[in-house]
Parts: structure tokens; C-alpha cells; sequence
């Protein structure tokens, strides 16, 4: 079975470990980024799927989006959006986002979240 690959950026530390551990443990390949730069400057990595906070210091998780998909190389892969302002999802589907996710949130509702959108992205044969 192919692992999906998961790009996933937020400036906490602890909370890109969380990510880390609750999606390796889901059997996803999985790369952090606590920088979006390398997203921005087009080094990014491959993946089935980006979850993005909204919240980065120095940075925005909407415009990372935006960034995403009108990029050739990446606008056909899902992304979405994490924040805990339940404002933030209006902006997140202006910007593309294929969901959004409200903290706090349960790790069964994120993973399902996840894979949902990853299995919905297949059907749709991007």
C-alpha cells in the first residue's frame, strides 16, 4: 500500500510534533515545516495533501494557500486550512482551501478530515 504524503506547516514546535506523531502513526509519509518559505520559494516537497495554519509568524496560512493553488505544480492538490477563528473559514475557501479545520478538534475528526479529502481529490482524478 502507497503511504500518502503530508506537508504540514505551523510555527509551533509542539504542535508540529503532535501532527507529526498522530500521522505517522496513521501510516502517512510526513514532512513539517515550522517556515512556509520553502512552500513560498517553490522547494516545496511532494504531497498528497498540505495542512496549513492560518496563523504563522511572518506569514498567513490563507496566502500559502492562494500561493498553492495558482501554482502550476501544486493547484490540483488539496489543502487545508487550520485555525482557531471560526472566522478563518470564509477566508479559507476564498483562497481555495479544499476545507477547513476549527481548533480545537478531535485527532479522529482531523485524520478523517484528512483522508476524506485525500480519497475525494482521487475521485475527482487529480
Amino acid at each position: 500500500m502507497m503511504k500518502h504524503k503530508i506537508v504540514i506547516v505551523d510555527d509551533d514546535p509542539g504542535v508540529l510534533e503532535i501532527f507529526k506523531i498522530i500521522f505517522e502513526k496513521e501510516g502517512f509519509d510526513t514532512n513539517t515545516l515550522s517556515n512556509p518559505k520553502p512552500l513560498l520559494q517553490n522547494q516545496y516537497m511532494d504531497a498528497d495533501i498540505y495542512l496549513l495554519d492560518k496563523q504563522l509568524s511572518g506569514a498567513d496560512g490563507i496566502e500559502i494557500c492562494k500561493y498553492l493553488k495558482q501554482n502550476e505544480l501544486t493547484r490540483h492538490k488539496p489543502v487545508l486550512i487550520i485555525s482557531a477563528n471560526p472566522n478563518a473559514k470564509a477566508l479559507s475557501q476564498e483562497a481555495g482551501a479544499d476545507d477547513f479545520i476549527e481548533k480545537p478538534f478531535l485527532k479522529k475528526d482531523l485524520i478523517a478530515k484528512v483522508r476524506s479529502t485525500i480519497e475525494q481529490q482521487c475521485v475527482n482524478g487529480s
